[in-house]
């Protein structure tokens, strides 16, 4: 193995097109038998995540935490929960990472903390103590009932009384997880040190949760209802009353911005990158343009539009980049299709191989940044979860309508024929193994020529190997019936790209040009010597223009 070196400030757009693959540390890999995964774990693996081809790896939360919301719960920022290890582990992490070429992103949950964190246990005590005014509190109505009508995203009320302070504060999330005060200064720096001090450490930048929950309104005003047929089950569960608000007072406020450009302005001397997590529901794509807009808030923004339940048509994809373009033409982007909270979309949208072929291709040939999930490189489904199995609180409280989110954490696996598919040694795992996953095991692909695993890896090296794909731009997405295509150009390469997003043959008739059907490995089609390409289900035709080919 060569070492790399990583110079982020000599390179301070290499996120700008970059792949990062989201580790969900509980189920990567156990390096110790205790049924959990860990960083060590991480560690081991790194040759194979090496092998994918991404740029960076996002490293889901692994900070102390009594782990109620699974991590997303921190009660000490600046330290390693032991189930996962030690900063001694973290340190070999980003060591071993960085010697393979690859940055580290972790995830940093500022809107919140546990209520263990020793901020709270203080806030809690009374109303004037130093960190009294660190967490949102406030008194009740004049009949005892919350202080407004905002709700919890995990359900109910996204108030919690606290009979020490007969006040209440506010959680968007469980009760156990309440929210920090922005309008307070000292909570922003006391944040801003947590960032330095992993920056400090090592790390490449950040994957920001629910960026956009961090400043509430200082007059605390209700959201007003939203019209039923303005709902959408993108952010939350349909069965969830959160949908019913119009979310314009607990989250989205404009005073976020200020924030946000004093965590720019910590990162930008280590050259470091964020990506903000947006959930939002109806106004996602226009923040997602707010906060990155400009070169002094965040770097991009993760997009939840391709998270969505339905597949994604022809029609549905072009209207999306559209808004994009229209709402975010200045700002960036970050796409994924699975990560920790939503069901696979392999199972989401009920695909073929076929399918997950051409929409990997497809995530790689669009502007912005991509992630990828644990797992989805092996094309693995949504795993079923008994009810008496269940670890997330969110699919135990609405079970069984909404079955939570364990399905698709379930434990990697990476030998077929071994213990726990390889991720462990345990006699338990924490979450069990998925028996459906064992045929898709990597141990099993990687002996497969035509498995999705090499597909992957395909894809991301062809994004790569074209400057066009990784930062180039786009003459916007058009639809021809199943058909969606567009031309990513960068300075010395213009690049046509054609997608048929069915499961039937089309046609289509390539514009002018001298072009060269590329991307064989891809299954990418020929172009007839009339212009005409016969495209087969799923299949896809990317072209270089002669003119400009290198």
């Amino acid at each position: 193995m060569s070492a790399h070196k990583i110079d982020n400030v000599a390179n301070p757009d290499w996120w700008r097109g970059a792949v990062i693959y989201q580790i969900y540390p509980r189920s990567y890999q156990d390096s110790n038998g205790d049924g959990i995964g860990d960083l060590l774990g991480i560690v081991g693996r790194i040759p194979y995540i090496a092998s994918l081809g991404v740029d960076a790896i996002w490293i889901s939360p692994f900070f102390t935490s009594p782990m109620k919301d699974f991590g997303y719960d921190v009660s000490d920022y600046c330290d390693v929960d032991p189930m996962f290890g030690t900063l001694a582990d973290f340190d070999a992490v980003i060591d071993t990472a960085h010697r393979f070429g690859i940055r580290v992103l972790i995830d940093l949950v500022l809107s919140h903390t546990s209520d263990q964190h020793p901020w709270f246990q203080q806030s809690v005590q009374d109303r004037t103590n130093d960190k009294a005014d660190w967490y949102v509190w406030a008194d009740p109505k004049p009949d005892g009932t919350p202080p407004n009508n905002w709700l919890s995203i995990f359900g109910g009320s996204g108030w919690q009384w606290s009979p020490r302070r007969e006040q209440y504060y506010q959680h968007n999330f469980l009760t156990s997880q309440p929210d920090l005060n922005f309008h307070c200064p000292a909570v922003q720096d006391a944040l801003l040190e947590v960032a330095q001090f992993w920056l400090h450490r090592g790390v490449d930048g950040f994957r920001l949760d629910t960026i956009n929950f961090y400043t509430c309104d200082a007059e605390l005003r209700d959201n007003p209802p939203l019209p039923k047929d303005q709902r959408n089950a993108n952010i939350a569960p349909a069965v969830n009353p959160y949908n019913h608000q119009l979310h314009i007072y607990d989250k989205n406020r404009p005073e976020n911005l200020d924030f946000l450009r004093r965590l720019r302005a910590e990162m930008k001397p280590y050259g470091a990158a964020a990506v903000g997590e947006v959930g939002d529901a109806q106004r996602g794509l226009e923040i997602l343009g707010e906060y990155t807009r400009g070169d002094d808030l965040m770097h991009m923004c993760y997009a939840f539009e391709f998270l969505a339940n339905t597949q994604p048509t022809a029609t549905r994809i072009v209207e999306v980049m559209e808004d994009v373009d229209r709402v975010a033409a200045d700002g960036w982007a970050c796409w994924a299709f699975s990560n920790h909270d939503v069901v696979r979309h392999v199972s989401r949208w009920q695909l073929s191989t076929g399918a997950q072929r051409m929409f990997i291709t497809l995530i790689m040939a669009l502007r912005g940044s991509v992630c990828i999930y644990q797992g989805e490189e092996l094309g693995l489904p949504e795993a079923e979860v008994r009810f008496e199995d269940l670890q997330d609180p969110y699919g135990i409280e609405f079970w069984p309508e909404f079955k939570g989110r364990d399905g698709c954490r379930t434990p990697m696996v990476w030998e077929a024929e071994a213990q726990n598919a390889g991720f462990s040694n345990a006699p338990r795992t924490w979450l069990p193994i998925a028996e459906a996953h064992r045929d898709l095991a990597v141990s099993r692909q990687e002996h497969d020529p035509s498995a999705i695993l090499h597909h992957y890896r395909k894809a991301i090296a062809f994004r790569h190997n074209h400057p066009a794909l990784r930062t180039g731009s786009h003459d916007g997405l058009k639809a021809d019936g199943d058909v969606i295509y567009f031309t990513r150009e960068t300075e010395g390469q213009k690049l046509f790209c054609v997608f048929n997003v069915s499961d039937s043959p089309s046609s289509f008739h390539m514009p002018d040009g001298d072009w060269r059907s590329v991307g064989q490995e891809l299954g990418s089609a020929t172009i007839n010597e009339d212009g005409w390409l016969y495209l087969g289900p799923w299949q896809a035709c990317m072209a270089l223009d002669r003119t400009d080919a290198r």
